[in-house]
């Protein structure tokens, strides 16, 4: 069941969608293609607003697939911007490398192939950026890595907190679990202001305040 009605969450792709843009009609073709899971011109427009609204210019991403995401915060982020991309597939990080380099930011990002909560441990912060997409059942495993990495007045935004509404519904599936336990974790924090937006699959923002 949708959360959104089917006929309301396409219209709100339409608005969102970015005409004329050859790299992400692209990166939206491949993805339709491989059934690959990106978050989408709705959200890509709400983490370059983010990253515009706070001056962005240091970005750790845990998760970032192809480059879908990566190319948002880059290009929203300008010249000098350091964008962390992680994926464990090296192919998804060399096609994403591919189209950064064709999208003309590449050298604003650093390729790290592995398991990104690794690679966030050993990468010093702090960041103005934390971003999280990786598998739902490791949200909790990186929620204390990310609150230490992320600076004091940034923020970090995290992906597909609904869950297609499996969260709201009780599910028990252990990626479900996860997302519950995240949400209990951050919401209990006194250090960060929590809020879920219900952007295409929900997205939550958690601004570190001490």
């Amino acid at each position: 069941m949708a959360v959104i009605a089917e006929d309301v969450a396409e219209w709100l792709k339409g608005v969102a969608q970015v005409s004329g843009d050859a790299i992400l009609d692209e990166m939206h073709a491949l993805a339709k293609q491989r059934g690959f899971p990106i978050i989408g011109p709705e959200v890509g427009r709400l983490v370059a607003q983010l990253t515009t609204l706070g001056g962005a210019k240091r970005i750790f991403e845990l998760g970032s697939g192809f480059g879908y995401s990566t190319l948002w915060f880059a290009r929203a982020a300008g010249v000098g911007a350091e964008i962390f991309h992680t994926d464990g597939d090296p192919a998804n990080t060399a096609l994403a490398r591919d189209f950064l380099e064709r999208a003309g930011v590449a050298e604003r990002v650093r390729f790290l192939t592995g398991d990104a909560g690794t690679h966030l441990a050993a990468t010093a912060g702090p960041f103005d950026i934390v971003f999280c997409d990786i598998d739902k059942h490791q949200y909790p495993d990186v929620a204390d890595l990310m609150c230490e990495r992320v600076r004091v007045g940034g923020v970090i935004v995290v992906d597909n907190i609904v869950w297609s509404g499996r969260v709201a519904r009780g599910d028990q599936s252990a990626d479900t679990q996860g997302i519950r336990r995240f949400i209990a974790r951050m919401w209990g924090d006194a250090r960060f202001l929590s809020s879920l937006m219900p952007v295409r699959d929900g997205v939550s923002l958690h601004v570190r305040l001490a």
